[in-house]
């Protein structure tokens, strides 16, 4: 994809750019998949932190360079001479995913803008997780998602038993996280992993219409479906009650709301600005 664009940031793992209101994240390690290696998944922090707080962005597009959308954790950084764990100390996973993963998993649950990820190829491990913590996800159709995790005597991170569950339910969610097998984009839709995939040839032009289409959207009222939606699982259906009549008085004051309403009057579509 290559939105014509009016800013644009690259560095050697990542790549941001901005078009018509839409910031365009591209994680670029295509030699090894993109998996994630510290400058990976540092520069993707930096990104999704500029797209939080530029008031143009309106939506958030997350994909990969090249075959794949991510592959997980880089190993390569793990091992020592002769491509060996070393044994003389203790890998400091708490402190990798407490410093890599979940400020990014937090950074796009918390974004008040929507993000789409579009899965272009295999998304394995944090990097399956990572396309599930978005708000929506699309994927090309020979893409697929593994939970790679327990090949290698590991847990899933990164949300993974958080959001997949929610998505499949926990049977599924079990099944996968237990086998490890893939999950090709079609049956990924079928059990509402994903919201849609696109044949090769649509893909890129789907991704950016609706790219296009999120951009447009009431932003603050999208930040709060974004909210309500999070806080949902823990409360009770009176408190949930409570927190929706909040943020529709909240969305009552912006100025979207007044287009919105307008529009409605006029029989026209309206011309949302964000605020």
């Amino acid at each position: 994809m290559n939105p014509n664009s009016e800013d644009i940031t690259q560095t050697a793992t990542v790549i941001y750019k901005k078009a018509a209101g839409v910031a365009w994240i591209t994680l670029n390690r295509p030699e090894v998949y993109n998996s994630f290696n510290r400058e990976m998944i540092m520069g993707l922090q930096a990104c999704l932190d500029k797209a939080g707080h530029d008031q143009e962005v309106r939506a958030v597009v997350l994909t990969g360079a090249g075959k794949a959308f991510c592959a997980g954790q880089d190993l390569g950084e793990f091992l020592g001479e002769g491509n060996k764990l070393p044994t003389d100390r203790e890998l400091e996973f708490s402190r990798i995913v407490d410093e890599h993963y979940t400020p990014v998993i937090l950074k796009i649950t918390n974004m008040p803008k929507p993000v789409l990820a579009a899965v272009n190829g295999v998304a394995a491990g944090a990097g399956a997780n990572l396309a599930l913590a978005c708000d929506l996800v699309v994927s090309v159709e020979q893409a697929s998602f593994i939970q790679a995790f327990n090949k290698i005597g590991l847990v899933p991170d990164s949300g993974g038993t958080y959001f997949l569950p929610r998505l499949v339910g926990r049977q599924r969610a079990m099944a996968q996280m237990l086998l490890g097998e893939k999950i090709a984009a079609p049956e990924a839709k079928q059990i509402g992993m994903i919201y849609d995939w696109f044949p090769a040839e649509e893909y890129e032009e789907k991704v950016m219409a609706l790219a296009g289409k999120l951009a447009e959207l009431p932003t603050l009222a999208i930040a709060y479906t974004k909210q309500l939606l999070h806080q949902s699982p823990g409360h009770t259906l009176e408190e949930q009650l409570k927190a929706e009549g909040i943020y529709q008085h909240r969305a009552g004051q912006t100025s979207d709301f007044y287009e919105g309403v307008q529009a409605f009057l006029e029989k026209r579509s309206p011309t949302f600005k964000g605020y």
